[in-house]
């Protein structure tokens, strides 16, 4: 169920951990009332013990602080990371915790993925970025390149209510922010999420509404790709309508299978003139794309199966021609100086050994959607990490 586009905001690209952490570091510096932060990964290295550390100055001063992360991807973080937190009044709950079974982990699918930020209901921050030093240049060769908006204007009350539907079932008493927000300025915009209950499709339908309304241009920088078939064939039959389709994938992956999948798919759009770059100068891990002059997004979802049928996700839409053309550049610059180019001709070596393997890869993207429905549909939960923490309850849908 897809929520109205909302006038009167303004939205800030920021690119990498260089220019995020010292904006969302600094946002929570300021908070008065409330801070709710939800991410995948919160890693205990220097950019993880930054965030501790506003987030303990801010429960010290009175501030309410509500953080979510996913029970699998921050499942190595240590007791007493957490306990520092909670006993500084943080509340800290993780999304769908299992126990490890043969010292593996099996919460697998469903994954709390999204990235949130939000500051008194105010200001707040969505993108693909997670609190890791792996976001930052001085990681080395697999440094990530990524992306995130800071928001203010009313688009902010759509993310500070999911934010709080999704955090509802811990935070007691409930939050008592209750966001009335002026135009900030003249960019319009909507939050897109997918969950597993209401809001099972909308990120893939937006995408969709976009792709067939492309005239001119079509830029997706992502990093893992393995749409659906609805999604594929919509970026071939634009690119047959002569809409200039580029897609900036990964070159230099942080997990080679990912790589493979996605190149399945290249003979089908290189033979529609679909223009195809793999970014090498390190892992990119964005979920950014724009159309045509307005048309853009940024958020955290991928275009592959778990992000597009499992995952809980968040992404902003914006419709503002600077902000559509400041990306474009920056896409283009990344696309004419770090990437190489994907031909057809270089795809179809090899092609006779490799033909059953794209067979397959093209008809999972038409079958998965199917499948995703038999996986494992654990309850999905936040369970509060403190001290006779009560019991996890539902996550149930409320109004959007």
């Amino acid at each position: 169920m897809k929520r109205p586009w909302a006038e009167g905001n303004q939205v800030e690209l920021l690119i990498n951990g260089e220019q995020y952490y010292p904006r969302v570091f600094e946002a929570i510096a300021q908070a008065r009332e409330e801070v709710m932060l939800e991410t995948f990964i919160i890693y205990d290295d220097k950019v993880g013990q930054q965030l501790r550390q506003v987030l303990i100055e801010a429960a010290q001063r009175g501030v309410r602080v509500e953080v979510a992360v996913d029970g699998y991807g921050t499942a190595s973080l240590s007791d007493a990371f957490v306990s520092s937190l909670t006993e500084a009044g943080v509340g800290f709950h993780a999304f769908d915790p299992q126990p490890r079974l043969a010292g593996m982990r099996t919460n697998l699918f469903r994954r709390l993925h999204r990235k949130i930020v939000v500051i008194d209901g105010v200001r707040a921050f969505i993108g693909g970025i997670n609190y890791s030093a792996d976001h930052l240049g001085d990681f080395g060769p697999m440094a990530k390149q990524d992306y995130a908006v800071q928001v203010t204007g009313p688009v902010v009350t759509q993310l500070h209510a999911s934010s709080k539907r999704l955090m509802s079932q811990v935070m007691r008493p409930p939050s008592e922010v209750h966001p009335q927000l002026e135009a900030t300025g003249a960019m319009t915009a909507v939050l897109a999420e997918r969950d597993n209950g209401r809001h099972t499709t909308d990120i893939e339908a937006y995408y969709l509404e976009g792709i067939r309304m492309a005239r001119q241009r079509i830029v997706i920088a992502n990093a893992y790709f393995f749409p659906g078939y609805r999604l594929l064939r919509e970026l071939r039959n634009a690119a047959r309508r002569g809409v200039e389709v580029t897609l900036i994938l990964q070159g230099q992956p942080d997990m080679r299978w990912v790589r493979a999948l996605s190149r399945l798919l290249y003979n089908y759009l290189l033979r529609d003139n679909v223009r195809i770059f793999e970014y090498c100068q390190r892992p990119l891990h964005g979920k950014v794309a724009l159309i045509d002059e307005e048309w853009s997004t940024v958020g955290s979802s991928n275009l592959d199966p778990l992000s597009l049928a499992l995952n809980l996700e968040a992404n902003l839409l914006i419709r503002d021609r600077g902000f559509n053309q400041h990306l474009h550049d920056h896409l283009m610059e990344l696309a004419g100086q770090h990437c190489k180019t994907v031909t057809l001709e270089r795809m179809i070596r090899g092609y006779w050994w490799r033909a059953p393997l794209i067979f397959l890869g093209f008809h999972m993207t038409r079958f998965f959607p199917r499948v995703a429905g038999w996986l494992p549909a654990h309850r999905q939960r936040l369970k509060p990490l403190q001290p006779d923490a009560a019991a996890p309850t539902d996550l149930h849908e409320g109004p959007a």
